[in-house]
């Protein structure tokens, strides 16, 4: 059994259901149906035409659900002739699934939530881990997100600014470990770009591929995580880097700068550094200023505290830092650099073993530990 081919094919035969008429919450309940279903039938005969089967199989299950139930008697007029079977369309319907999941009618968060179930695959667990909520809460804002599309027509425009975060979601989630979203986001994106003449898009596309093409370097033989200033800069993908700066340049000269162009150039920038210490930190820190112009956000204010550490001195960027909630994510890692590179090895130790102990995954949790027995051990 292919899942691979599964999981790649259920957003489009979700999309199709969806434009046929049937409501998101039975359509996805249908194409559920039909995935079991392709599970115990496939080893022994598989279809050749693997799509168009799932969706007469799932298009049927929703038919019978329909005709069971007496309350949904107003919807026969869009079921009463049966398209007949045969190869499914060839059209990717994934990204008007996107636009439907981004519906103006929903809150971003929830737009997001839906189309990461809904499209990306992902379980309403690694959502909710995502988001920093109980999964109950995740699962009842899925719910509702679902009842509201639920009422819309599959025609209705989406908001473009929600897909991209929505990709950007997906990404960054196959980006810490499954490639397979990684690659299906980055398809996504491309097919965007196809047909939406926007710099943004393009900027997301080339922060993707800039990303992407680092990630044989990130992790060791044995899984842990490898530093950017670390990795093996052999093992990056030259070709995306190289499509990507050229996708970025094309954006950038049409002198609409989003968030997703100044993250791409700032990815921009360290993939062009031949080493580490060859890494344009003063550009860096110019672009983090851009970003926290655009965005606001704190976790840009930490990362550029990084980056004025680097441009200006350890003691510049914990002054930076000094500014900053240090409730927030990593910022108790960030400090621990700092003052590593301040020499102040005993503050720097303690404070690694305390962001081991906030650390979000193993992995993280891992390499943080680590620096602080190494700072330990040469004390």
């Amino acid at each position: 059994m292919d899942e691979v081919l599964l999981r790649n094919l259920t957003p489009s035969v979700l999309a199709i259901l969806v434009r046929r008429g049937a409501d998101f919450a039975a359509a996805e309940d249908a194409v559920q149906d039909a995935l079991v279903e392709a599970v115990r039938v496939w080893p022994a005969d598989p279809p050749r035409d693997p799509k168009g089967w799932l969706v007469t199989v799932a298009w049927r299950r929703f038919l019978d659900t329909v005709r069971a139930d007496a309350a949904r008697r107003r919807r026969e007029d869009l079921v009463n002739e049966e398209p007949a079977p045969g190869p499914a369309p060839a059209a990717d319907d994934t990204l008007r699934l996107y636009f439907l999941c981004a519906h103006p009618s929903l809150t971003p968060s929830s737009a997001v939530a839906l189309t990461l179930r809904a499209v990306g695959g992902l379980t309403t667990r690694q959502i909710a881990r995502a988001y920093l909520v109980p999964e109950a809460t995740m699962a009842q804002r899925i719910s509702r997100a679902k009842r509201t599309v639920s009422r819309l027509r599959f025609d209705q425009p989406g908001d473009v600014a929600t897909v991209l975060r929505v990709l950007y979601l997906v990404f960054n989630e196959g980006y810490s470990g499954d490639v397979d979203l990684a690659a299906e986001a980055i398809r996504l994106t491309r097919q965007l770009a196809a047909v939406i003449d926007h710099p943004e898009v393009a900027g997301l596309l080339a922060l993707m591929l800039l990303h992407h093409a680092r990630r044989a370097a990130r992790t060791a033989p044995d899984g842990s995580l490898v530093p950017l200033a670390e990795q093996d800069r052999g093992r990056w993908d030259t070709a995306s880097i190289g499509e990507g700066v050229a996708i970025l340049q094309a954006a950038l000269a049409r002198d609409r700068l989003g968030e997703f162009q100044a993250q791409a150039a700032i990815a921009a920038l360290h993939a062009d550094a031949p080493t580490a210490e060859e890494t344009d930190w003063v550009q860096i820190v110019e672009w983090y200023d851009e970003l926290a112009h655009l965005t606001d956000s704190p976790i840009v204010r930490l990362n550029r505290a990084v980056a004025v550490g680097e441009a200006d001195g350890p003691r510049a960027g914990l002054a930076a830092l000094a500014a900053l909630d240090d409730s927030l994510p990593r910022h108790t890692a960030v400090a621990a650099y700092l003052h590593e590179r301040d020499g102040d090895l005993a503050t720097a130790a303690r404070l690694y073993a305390e962001a081991a102990q906030k650390a979000p995954n193993l992995a993280e949790r891992g390499h943080l530990t680590r620096q602080a027995a190494r700072l330990n051990a040469r004390r």
